[in-house]
C-alpha cells in the first residue's frame, strides 16, 4: 500500500434506503491518471466527497497518500486539490481575485506556486480582470483547475470536470491533465463520457454504487470481447423489438443510427437479413460504451 496514492477497501455509503456506494474497493497508483466512469447517479460524487473528507463512509476504509480519510482529514485537505462537478468559485470575483483567495486559504500567495499553474494561466491572463460568472464554460473550467492547484497539492481530484463544455475544450483540458501527470502528481477523475477512458492510464466502471470492472481500457475490452453487429432497419425501433426475440442474441440496443447487437458467437449474421425491415448488417469492434452497456445488462439479470 506504500505505493498507492489512494487505497479504498469495501467503502459503503447509504442515504436512507438508497445504497450510494456498495463495498467499493480500488487502488490508484502514484503518477497515474485514474478514471472513474459511470452515468449520473452511479456513486461517483459520493466517493469523491468521501475521499476529500467532505463526507464520512458508513463502513470500509479509505486512504489518501497514506492518510486515513476519517482520522487524518486535516492532512488530506492540506495535500489535496479538489475540483467539484459544479462550478464552485465566487462568480462576483475576478479571475485574479479568485486565485488570490484560494491561495490565501492555504496561507500563501499566487506567486508562491505560480509555476504550477503558469501554462494554464497563460490562457486565462487576457481575462484576469473579468468576473468568473462572465467566463465561457471552458475558461471557467481552467480557472477552477488553477484554484485547485494553486497550493501545489500532492494529489488532484476532479469530479466530472468536462461536463457541459464543448468538445474542443474537453480535449484541451485532457491535454492539460497529461502535462500535470508528467510532474508525477496522481490524478483521480470521474466522468460520464466513455470516450475519455482512452485518456486514462486505468479506469473503473461504476454503476448503482458498484464497481463493475477495473483495469486498462485494453484489458477491459479484451476481457469482455464478444461478437458485435451493427444493424440498421427501415424502422429501427420495430427492428430492435424483433431482434430481441431472436435466439442467439445476447443483447440489442440503439446506438446512433444503428442497433448494436451482441451475439453468442454461434449466430450467423446473415440469418438476421430475413427479419422484416433490416437494411444493413455489419460486424464492428465494441467500444468501451458498448462493453459498459453489456456489463450493466449482465449486472441487472
Amino acid at each position: 500500500m506504500i505505493g498507492n496514492a489512494i487505497h479504498i477497501e469495501n467503502v459503503t455509503k447509504n442515504f436512507g434506503s438508497v445504497k450510494a456506494l456498495d463495498k467499493v474497493s480500488l487502488d490508484v497508483n502514484r503518477g497515474e491518471i485514474y478514471g472513474l466512469l459511470g452515468p449520473d447517479g452511479a456513486g461517483k460524487t459520493t466517493l469523491f466527497r468521501i475521499l476529500t473528507t467532505l463526507m464520512l463512509p458508513d463502513s470500509g476504509t479509505a486512504m489518501v497518500c497514506g492518510e486515513d480519510v476519517v482520522r487524518q482529514y486535516r492532512n488530506i485537505r492540506r495535500i489535496s486539490g479538489y475540483m467539484p462537478g459544479r462550478f464552485s468559485l465566487y462568480p462576483d470575483l475576478s479571475v485574479e481575485e479568485n486565485l488570490k483567495f484560494f491561495a490565501s486559504l492555504f496561507g500563501g500567495k499566487v506567486s508562491d506556486n505560480f509555476d504550477m499553474i503558469e501554462p494554464i494561466y497563460k490562457q486565462l491572463s487576457p481575462f484576469k480582470t473579468r468576473r468568473a460568472a462572465n467566463l465561457s464554460g471552458g475558461m471557467k473550467q481552467k480557472l477552477a483547475l488553477c484554484c485547485a492547484l494553486i497550493h501545489k497539492p500532492e494529489i488532484l481530484f476532479l469530479d466530472e470536470p468536462t461536463t457541459g463544455v464543448d468538445a474542443v475544450s474537453r480535449s484541451e483540458f485532457w491535454d492539460i491533465l497529461s502535462n500535470i501527470k508528467g510532474t508525477g502528481m496522481p490524478i483521480f477523475v470521474s466522468t460520464p463520457y466513455m470516450d475519455e477512458a482512452s485518456r486514462c492510464d486505468r479506469i473503473s466502471l461504476i454503476n448503482s454504487g458498484k464497481i463493475l470492472e477495473t483495469g486498462t481500457l485494453d484489458d477491459i475490452l479484451q476481457r469482455n470481447k464478444m461478437p458485435l453487429l451493427a444493424v440498421r432497419g427501415s424502422n429501427n425501433y420495430q427492428t430492435l423489438l424483433a431482434l430481441r426475440k431472436v435466439e442467439g442474441i445476447e443483447m440489442a440496443f440503439l446506438s446512433g443510427e444503428y442497433i448494436h447487437v451482441f451475439t453468442d458467437g454461434e449466430l450467423r449474421p446473415d440469418s438476421l437479413a430475413s427479419i422484416n425491415g433490416v437494411t444493413e448488417i455489419k460486424a464492428i469492434t465494441p467500444t468501451i460504451e458498448d462493453v459498459f452497456i453489456k456489463i450493466m445488462g449482465n449486472d441487472c439479470k
